[in-house]
């Protein structure tokens, strides 16, 4: 640069203001276009329309979950996944976090019909859907059949796997009431359990879905 470019660079820059701070200003400026759509997208706190495009965040946004039969309203950053949604949010703990990224299966839910690992699905994603999560299929005292069948069968030891097992189970059998025994290993290999109970498992899903184990 010379000297006659850093006096025409003086020149631009109000009075006060050194170049470190223009140039950190003008950086500055030129990324909020970038994050979110510029000022009225930073201070958006629900979703609106951006170009033809469904923009949300990035503050919480009002969503609607139907969770184990009941519409649930919660405000949830576009970060947030379902699985922080559920336990901090509506306090349904069952769905546990062991990995926290999507291979454990611990964390299983049913989002319209299949099985999904909460932990990797963000709740912006699931606005709108059908949620049923281990909550939902019984109670102390008024166990669902298939939870019965685990403690039949004693398929489980710490706990942690068990209710990611127990609503994986349900899916499969929802889509295919009388599996054979390797249906049920292929249907529940999403699912990991550390304590090794998986031949309790087996007997439990395969004496619900009329199967062998």
């Amino acid at each position: 640069m010379t000297d006659d470019d850093q006096r025409d660079g003086d020149r631009q820059r109000p009075a006060g203001l050194s170049r470190r701070s223009f140039l950190r200003g003008t950086a500055a400026a030129g990324l909020v276009p970038l994050l979110g759509g510029g000022a009225a997208a930073a201070e958006s706190t629900t979703a609106h329309s951006e170009h033809g495009v469904r923009v949300y965040g990035p503050g919480p946004v009002a969503l609607k979950l139907k969770v184990n039969g009941e519409v649930r309203e919660v405000a949830a950053e576009p970060r947030t996944t379902l699985l922080d949604t559920l336990r901090d949010d509506l306090g349904l703990t069952g769905a546990k976090r062991v990995c926290d990224r999507g291979t454990c299966g611990a964390c299983t839910v049913i989002l319209d019909g299949r099985p999904v690992y909460a932990c990797s699905i963000l709740t912006v994603a699931a606005h709108g859907g059908e949620i049923e999560t281990v909550e939902g299929l019984g109670a102390a005292g008024a166990l669902h059949p298939l939870q019965a069948a685990f403690v039949a069968n004693d398929a489980q030891q710490c706990g942690f796997c068990t209710p990611g097992f127990v609503v994986a189970a349900k899916a499969l059998l929802d889509r295919n009431p009388s599996p054979s025994a390797e249906e049920v290993t292929v249907g529940l290999s999403g699912n990991f359990c550390r304590c090794g109970t998986y031949a309790g498992i087996r007997r439990a899903v395969a004496g619900k879905g009329g199967g062998d184990a």
